[in-house]
């Protein structure tokens, strides 16, 4: 790797920019020059088909896999610039910014609850009764008042879900990531976790949502973005992009789900 770069700042105002982001997987071109902006307040949902890319998308603009090129910005500093990572002193700021919530819930097993929730922001120095006084206003945010000490597999999937939510929650992030947070989770479940997500919605919380829930991306969702075979297809309103799709690869997708 070269030498890391200066984490000076870029000149967007979004709270996230991608700029150029490409990733291949040995000879699998995953991301090929993806680039979008997320503003505060809004929310964003990427759609598309199994394989295009969209996780990887988010493990690239969480940290978790490097970007062979492209640049990600948070507040207008560089956390990757030209596929190069800013300094680790930098990173570990920018990563303070946002939270994420994967598929499979990824509590940790011998955790109660709060401990869960309440781990983290310990963790990076914060008073033990505030962290705790906070979480427990989330646990009754999610509907989860009682279950404090419960530990997850005590818990139904969506409970689980929702305790995930809550712990990403905890660290006041000014940007939340969704990874399919439905797709472990049956019809009944999906919606006790995308009730809670309107809710965030509501509060104008900031938000990037990979789903297959064609109905809560267009309810939900200031911009739709459909991603294809590693690129971006289409973008724009939900209303744009599901009930007037310009690119045929947008229609084909968008199709399936109306039968």
């Amino acid at each position: 790797m070269n030498e890391p770069i200066s984490a000076e700042r870029g000149s967007t105002d979004s709270i996230l920019c991608v700029r150029g982001l490409q990733k291949s997987f040995g000879s699998l071109r995953v991301l090929r020059d993806i680039s979008l902006e997320v503003d505060k307040g809004n929310v964003v949902s990427i759609i598309g088909p199994s394989g295009s890319g969209k996780s990887t998308l988010l493990r690239c603009a969480t940290f978790l896999e490097q970007a062979d090129d492209g640049d990600i910005l948070y507040d207008g500093r560089y956390a990757l610039r030209g596929g190069v990572w800013a300094p680790r002193a930098e990173l570990t700021q920018l990563r303070r910014r946002f939270g994420l919530v994967f598929q499979n819930f990824q509590l940790f097993p011998h955790y109660s609850v709060l401990k869960n929730i309440t781990e983290a922001p310990i963790l990076h120095g914060e008073d033990r009764d505030r962290v705790r006084e906070r979480a427990l206003a989330l646990i009754a945010k999610m509907g989860l008042a009682g279950k404090e000490n419960a530990y997850p597999y005590q818990l139904s999937g969506g409970q689980q879900q929702r305790v995930a939510i809550a712990r990403a929650l905890a660290m006041n992030p000014e940007i939340l990531f969704f990874d399919e947070p439905t797709s472990a989770l049956d019809p009944e479940l999906t919606g006790e976790v995308l009730k809670v997500i309107r809710q965030l919605a509501e509060e104008k919380m900031t938000m990037v949502v990979v789903t297959h829930e064609m109905p809560f991306a267009k309810a939900v969702s200031n911009r739709v973005i459909f991603m294809a075979d590693g690129v971006i297809v289409e973008q724009g309103d939900p209303l744009a992009v599901f009930d007037d799709p310009k690119e045929e690869r947008t229609k084909q997708f968008l199709r399936v789900f109306e039968r």
